[in-house]
């Protein structure tokens, strides 16, 4: 048992996510890992591993609450968090499974505020009962969330496969989402080439129930206003941190030169879809396919 900032067992790489020697790749594929803001908790975990046979089993349960940094100043708020996660070993396979449901809270963005505080006025205003629905359903405050995830690893003789899939559901205005991603290397003495493949997808989205135009009799600004919440609306499932759809093919190679030391590069192409993808901060005149390079030297001591 452990007490404390623990790290949240979710995913098939919880436990050495930020450890980059320890991880094949130069970063953890942003398709399935965005999706989930909290890396730890404040609470506790408790480890139990037994032995079937030649099958080592582990299973990892956690508890707590956190408050994560994100983007643009905002925090997203985590409390209640309960996590499950379930590994089995057997040679060189790995299969891991992980869920986790929490009560989450975004109460700090402006421009999520100002779009709820006016959907709350103008349903009020102009009653359209809808409106004040919406603005209920958009909120983020304590909103249930779960996120439930499968990987598989294999490291077998000189061949490296790793791949994961996950899905995100929750009861405010973030998106429900489908992710994965699938890599697969070759070792060559100390080098090993490698590629991979990942795509995020929105399942289910806030559903835009704001009028295009107010019915006749109703005062002039009532149509420009109706115009402007629902284009407020139609934004929601295509920005904002861990938002937007996309999807991203990479290649790079590790060199394993010295003890403990590690040179990787990598090439991706990512390919947002409706918008600007897993991209912060994008300019309004964003659009198509985007190629990212990136060197790291890794290193433990």
């Amino acid at each position: 048992m452990r007490v404390g900032r623990v790290g949240l067992p979710v995913f098939m790489i919880s436990d050495y996510r930020n450890v980059g020697y320890a991880n094949h790749t130069v970063r953890p594929s942003a398709e399935v890992y965005s999706q989930v803001p909290f890396n730890s908790i404040d609470g506790l975990d408790v480890t139990w591993q037994h032995g079937f046979g030649d099958t080592s089993l582990t299973t990892q349960l956690a508890y707590g609450n956190v408050k994560s940094p994100l983007a643009g100043g905002m925090h997203a708020k985590g409390k209640q968090i309960a996590a499950l996660n379930i590994s089995a070993e057997h040679g060189p396979f790995t299969v891991r499974a992980g869920h986790a449901t929490a009560k989450v809270t975004v109460d700090d963005s402006a421009s999520l505020n100002t779009l709820v505080g006016g959907l709350r006025a103008a349903g009020a205003g102009y009653r359209f009962p809808q409106l004040l629905t919406l603005a209920d359903e958009i909120q983020a405050n304590e909103k249930r969330a779960t996120f439930s995830s499968l990987g598989l690893a294999m490291d077998w003789n000189d061949i490296v496969v790793q791949t994961e899939y996950a899905k995100r559901k929750t009861k405010a205005y973030i998106n429900d989402t489908s992710a994965w991603y699938v890599m697969g290397g070759y070792r060559i003495d100390k080098f090993m080439p490698y590629v991979s493949h990942a795509v995020l997808k929105i399942d289910s989205a806030v559903v835009n129930t704001v009028p295009a135009a107010c019915p006749a009799g109703y005062p002039a600004a009532c149509t420009p206003t109706m115009q402007q919440l629902g284009a407020g609306v139609r934004r929601l499932p295509n920005t904002g941190v861990g938002q937007g759809e996309q999807s991203t093919s990479s290649f790079g190679f590790r060199w394993d030169f010295a003890s403990s030391v590690a040179l990787k590069a990598q090439i991706d192409r990512v390919k947002p879809k409706n918008g600007s993808g897993l991209f912060v901060n994008a300019q309004p005149s964003f659009k198509g396919d985007v190629v990212v390079g990136a060197v790291a030297l890794d290193f433990v001591f």
